[in-house]
């Protein structure tokens, strides 16, 4: 999500162009496609065609001037996930301080109610002594009143 971050996305002759792109090289690509097809391995989809058949027809700078269009396109498309994967790296920076924070406050919380859980013990301890003195005071009591009588 780093590597997203740092990509730009610019535009030359009107053309957008992403620099800086992860392990891509147009170079790499042509060559592994040129080797694929002097080895005579053509492609699986032979209807993914970038040029439609009535491409075909048309002259040079025709097909120059599509594929400049459909490269424009597919680079605007591709700004486009640039822009989606910072969205979502944001919202995911976003969320994950929202969830440090929310772990920070739950053992903050778990302190507090161990702390409170031993301070409860402690006074019913001293609840039931304090019942206890209080019986041995009210024995006391009724036999000094049978005493009195």
């Amino acid at each position: 999500s780093s590597k997203i971050r740092n990509m730009e996305v610019q535009s030359a002759d009107g053309v957008a162009v992403l620099e800086d792109c992860i392990g891509f090289s147009l170079t790499k690509t042509i060559s592994k496609v040129e080797e694929k097809l002097k080895k005579g391995v053509l492609p699986d989809c032979q209807d993914d065609d970038i040029i439609p058949r009535v491409g075909n027809e048309m002259g040079a700078e025709a097909q120059i001037r599509f594929l400049k269009a459909k490269l424009r396109v597919t680079q605007e498309d591709l700004a486009n996930v640039v822009f989606e994967c910072r969205k979502k790296d944001d919202e995911n920076q976003n969320l994950e301080t929202r969830l440090k924070d929310t772990e920070e406050e739950n053992t903050r919380l778990q302190r507090t109610i161990s702390l409170q859980q031993s301070q409860i013990e402690k006074y019913k301890m001293l609840s039931q002594e304090a019942n206890k003195k209080t019986e041995g005071l009210q024995q006391e009591v009724t036999a000094l009143e049978k005493v009195l009588q």
